[in-house]
């Protein structure tokens, strides 16, 4: 037997001698093990659970990776043209998972879903502008095109939806439903979906008084038979100090680049 062979069956026999002569040693490696293999089975055992979305592609699993990465557990949120409590929504698995918001949602057919299922919110029956006042409101079929805008409900009726009401509403901005609600400082999350108005909205906001963390905003309108994607809205938002974090062709979602660059 060569000496390398000697050396490592002493070893092994001084380990085997060590166990047997402590039982307690013996006890800790087992318990060792057991523990060792019951995380990995775990850990197995979560990689194949399927993740619950309820955006329409996946934002909201987005939204609460880059949130769980800055360490912000529960954050704040509006949602504008909410539309359901769950269904297409962007803040349910937030809400789900602890955090509390703003839902705003004009149809007063739509809201009461949320008075019921998300009641831990602050849920306004009201539009959102660039300026407070009255405007007409299109009620669409399907109701997740309603809209206030003459121009993009023109589209949606050449492609055969129809327009099943129109009524006048009350409209406020965001600034007025911040500083009412959140004294003045913008919630972590803002997400927008308000079919034709949304860059407008956009550009109501004073970004250099309080602005959001994350905005997730519809960045695709009705064009011919397809979409196209409204580039401005990214081009305004890059110049307000946001980067792209990603984009599922509907929605982009953005990221303030100070937040981001913090972390390395």
């Amino acid at each position: 037997m060569s000496s390398q062979k000697k050396v490592a069956k002493k070893s092994f026999i001084t380990k085997a001698t060590s166990l047997v002569t402590s039982p307690g040693k013996v006890s800790r490696v087992i318990q060792d093990r057991v523990r060792h293999r019951a995380a990995l089975a775990q850990e197995q055992r979560t990689m194949r659970q399927p993740k619950q979305s309820y955006s329409q592609a996946g934002e909201d699993l987005i939204i609460k990776f880059i949130f769980n990465t800055l360490k912000i557990d529960k954050p704040s949120y509006m949602d504008v043209g909410a539309h359901h409590p769950y269904f297409l929504n962007n803040t349910a698995l937030l809400y789900e998972s602890g955090s509390r918001g703003i839902n705003i949602e004009p149809d007063s057919n739509l809201i009461t879903a949320f008075e019921k299922e998300r009641a831990s919110d602050t849920n306004l029956n009201v539009g959102i502008a660039p300026e407070p006042g009255e405007l007409k409101f299109y009620i669409v079929n399907p109701p997740i095109l309603n809209t206030f805008s003459e121009s993009e409900v023109a589209k949606y009726i050449e492609r055969g939806y129809a327009v099943t009401e129109e009524k006048i509403i009350p409209v406020r901005t965001m600034t007025d439903v911040v500083n009412e609600y959140c004294g003045g400082k913008f919630p972590d999350l803002l997400t927008v979906d308000v079919e034709g108005m949304d860059f407008d909205l956009l550009k109501s906001i004073n970004y250099k008084s309080s602005s959001p963390t994350v905005i997730c905003v519809e960045t695709v309108t009705p064009h011919k038979q397809a979409y196209r994607k409204v580039p401005e809205i990214e081009e305004f938002l890059l110049k307000q100090g946001y980067m792209v974090y990603a984009d599922t062709f509907i929605n982009t979602i953005f990221l303030k680049k100070s937040k981001w660059k913090n972390l390395y």
